[in-house]
Order: structure tokens, then C-alpha cells, then sequence
């Protein structure tokens, strides 16, 4: 069954790009270490494989098999990376489940400002978790839920899976395609075997986990990115190191400095939208004005609910969605998760890989594109696959393959790649300290 399912996933990945699923239907699969009563490692290895099979069209290169260990090391990599021999703190205690009078919720505090808003929603000054916990314990699910949003914070109700609803979101294919523009045929500037991407511009104006594994993929086969981040919106230095490699990463003001932003624009090929839609809109970024103003553009938005506005993160989705509550452990009515935020890394290769399509397409064919997905379709999609019953709780393996780079000082350890082709590279090129480059392409 696991190879079944593997496989039967990766057709509907590789049917939602475009591609002719009995392309791929031979390709050799390997259990990978990501155990769980979902099947996370196998949709690990059809997302990796799809961002694989897509940078081989493009290079001319023959698939190769995948190996397991890197992709579950990849899925797990903030749990791996290492700066000067320590672990960085990737969770706050703010974030996490918490009881209510009736139920569960789901906060996330990590970014200061998530968690100041989460202290004033539950008029706590200091919000020690202890603290936390008794507020919400005397609170409804559904008040907590609305007075930690009405502040900015973020909370979600922790819920039973919902079939009909993942039956809906399924009615879409996971990667939505839609040729927005008759802007000519592209090619690929300097694309070689090893490098498919070398010469292609990419912007990318995401965070956190899914938009930056996105694009590391698409540096991983020689795209020039450049990540943008807005001053008043610092990013964790050790996030960055986590999924930057390969990029340059400056800092820029799209509203005061709109004339800088425009001229990246104009050249480049690629935008990468990770922020919510109506952020994106008052802007002027919008993926149809972008495409109004460069019909040349292929842009990408990623979210983590899909139609719906809100703010979210994997883990977030994985609560409201139902799978906290498929994976907790048998006799223990605590809320689980996933052994890897897989939501997040599943949409990132996604992405990847039809960003990749979407250029062979435009070099064949012409137009400006516009390809999207969502962490919650691809819950959904996880959704609908065989599972066990009983829950795994065997770990992945403790020291997978990594690579040591030196960052302005600052002794860097993380996986290597996961994606591969046969002409394709081992290795990342090492990550940038966040914020340091200037906003300008090479």
C-alpha cells in the first residue's frame, strides 16, 4: 500500500501540473522516514519527486531515484540546522494547544507581534504559560478564537476532520493554472543541464517555511533570487539560514520605495507571493495587476487557507483541519501533529515544480501565468489517502547528511537537498545573512 499510495499521489500531483501521469508511473519509491497514521512520508516523496520530475524536463536530464533519508531531513530541516554548534529555538511557548472550557485552540505566538496580540486578547501582561493556560481554560472555544483574532493574534479552533469539506476542496486540482496574458514566447536564458534556471530572475516576497522551500528549489537549479522583506517585518536570522540558500536577501519599503520595487519587477521573470491577499491588493501586487503591468510574468501565490483571507501556518492548518486530532496519541486526549511540518514543505516543491512547468510553457508557448496552491488543499489532499490505524512513533533518523557553510562569521549547518535530477547539483549554495544585500539584481 505505501508504494501505491506514493505513487497514486504523485499521478494526481503530475495530472495537476499538466504532465501525463504514466510518465512517472515506474519510478522507484522508498519508504521514507516521516511516520505518522497519515501517510506523510509518502506524500513527502510525491512532492519532492514532482519539483524533481519538473527541473529534469527543463534540463533535459533523466530522473533519478529519490533518496528517502534526505527527504525526510528536509522535511524536518529547522529541527537539523545547527549555527555555531547550537540548536536555535524554533518554538515559542506561546505557541501550542491549550484547552478551553469546552474544547481545544491552537495559537501560534512565535513572531513578537503574534504574541503580543495573543497577551492583550487575554489581558495578560507578562502571558507566562501558565498564565495562558488558566485564561483559556475559562474561556469557550469559539471567545477565544474571536478575542485573540479581534487584537491580530493568531488562534484557531482545534477540529474533527470534516470529509465534505476536503471533498470540495478537492473538486480544484492542488496547483490551480490559469495563462493570464498572449505575452510572447520566452526562452530560457542560459539554461544547461545542471543549472535549468541559470539567467532566470526570481522575486520572492514570501516567509517562514513554504514560499522560501519554494525558492531555495528553484536557486537549487541556478534561478538568481532575491527575497524582499519589508523593514517593519524583521525575519529570525536563523530561519533564513534555514531555508536562504542560494539567494540574496535585502530589505525594502514596496509602498515608499515603489520605483525600486517596479524596476525588479520589469526584468524579472518569476514573482513569488506569499503574503495575504488584500496586504498584496493595497499594494498594487496583486497577481492580476502585476500581470497588467509585466504580462510577461509568471506569479505565484501561496496561502495557507486558500480562498480565505486569514493568516495561518502549517500547524494552525493542521489543527483546524483535523489531522491534530487523527494524530494524537491512543489514549491521550492531547492534540497531535505531524512529525514534520508537511503541509508547508508538500506546498513549497509543489510550487517549485509549477513554476518550473510554467517557464518550459511559456518558453514553448508564451503567455504570463498565474499558478497558485494552499496548505489547506494540501491537508486535503493528505486527507484523502489510506491511513493507519494505529499511530507511528518510531523517529526518523537522528543525523541525516549535511553540509557546513560559513555566513559572515557564523559556522552554519543544514540538510542537503532533497530535490534531485541526473545532472543536477548535490549540494545548496550557502545561505546569505537576511536583510544584508542590496535590492538590485545581479
Amino acid at each position: 500500500m505505501t508504494a501505491a499510495t506514493a505513487r497514486s499521489t504523485l499521478a494526481r500531483f503530475q495530472a495537476a501540473l499538466g504532465e501525463d501521469p504514466a510518465a512517472s508511473a515506474d519510478l522507484s519509491f522508498s519508504e521514507v522516514p516521516l511516520p505518522a497514521r497519515l501517510p506523510v512520508g509518502e506524500l513527502a516523496w510525491a512532492g519532492v519527486q514532482a519539483a524533481s520530475l519538473a527541473l529534469a524536463a527543463l534540463s533535459g536530464s533523466a530522473p533519478v531515484p529519490l533518496d528517502p533519508s534526505r527527504i525526510a531531513a528536509a522535511y524536518r530541516s529547522e529541527r537539523h540546522l545547527r549555527i555555531d554548534g547550537g540548536a536555535p529555538a524554533a518554538w515559542s511557548p506561546l505557541s501550542g494547544f491549550w484547552r478551553t472550557s469546552d474544547g481545544w485552540v491552537r495559537t501560534h505566538g512565535n513572531y513578537p507581534a503574534h504574541a503580543r496580540a495573543l497577551r492583550r486578547a487575554l489581558a495578560l501582561h507578562d502571558g507566562d504559560v501558565d498564565a495562558v493556560r488558566a485564561r483559556l481554560a475559562g474561556l469557550d472555544t469559539d471567545t477565544a478564537v474571536a478575542a485573540i483574532a479581534l487584537q491580530g493574534g493568531l488562534c484557531v479552533p482545534v477540529r474533527e476532520e470534516r470529509a465534505g469539506d476536503d471533498s470540495t476542496l478537492r473538486v480544484d486540482p492542488v496547483v490551480r493554472w490559469d495563462r493570464a496574458t498572449a505575452s510572447p514566447r520566452r526562452t530560457l536564458p542560459e539554461s544547461r543541464p545542471d543549472a535549468p534556471l541559470a539567467g532566470v530572475r526570481i522575486l520572492d516576497l514570501t516567509r517562514v517555511i513554504a514560499g522560501p522551500v519554494c525558492t531555495r528549489t528553484l536557486a537549487l537549479a541556478g534561478a538568481e533570487v532575491l527575497r524582499i522583506d519589508p523593514p517593519h517585518l524583521a525575519e529570525f536570522p536563523w530561519q533564513h539560514l534555514d531555508t536562504g540558500h542560494g539567494k540574496r536577501s535585502a530589505v525594502l519599503d514596496a509602498g515608499s520605495q515603489r520605483d525600486r520595487l517596479d524596476a525588479l519587477l520589469s526584468s524579472a521573470d518569476v514573482v513569488v507571493l506569499g503574503y495575504r491577499p488584500d496586504g498584496l491588493a493595497k499594494l498594487g501586487l496583486s497577481p492580476a495587476a502585476l500581470l497588467d503591468a509585466y504580462p510577461h510574468l509568471v506569479v505565484a501565490r501561496l496561502s495557507a487557507w486558500g480562498v480565505d483571507d486569514r493568516r495561518g501556518f502549517d500547524s494552525l492548518v493542521q489543527a483546524a483541519s483535523g489531522i491534530a486530532l487523527i494524530e494524537r496519541a491512543s489514549g491521550d486526549e492531547t492534540p497531535g501533529a505531524l512529525p514534520a511540518q508537511a503541509l508547508d514543505h508538500t506546498a513549497g516543491y509543489l510550487l517549485a515544480a509549477a513554476i518550473a512547468t510554467a517557464l518550459r510553457r511559456r518558453a514553448d508557448e508564451g503567455g504570463g501565468w498565474i499558478v497558485e496552491t494552499s496548505l489547506r488543499r494540501v491537508a486535503a489532499e493528505l486527507l484523502s489517502l489510506p491511513r493507519a490505524d494505529e499511530g507511528l512513533v518510531a523517529a526518523p533518523p537522528a543525523e541525516p547528511e549535511t553540509q557546513e557553510f560559513d555566513v559572515d562569521g557564523v559556522t552554519v549547518r543544514t540538510v542537503v537537498p532533497a530535490v534531485a535530477w541526473a545532472d543536477g547539483p548535490a549540494l545548496f549554495a550557502p545561505p546569505r545573512t537576511w536583510g544584508t544585500d542590496q535590492a538590485a539584481w545581479r
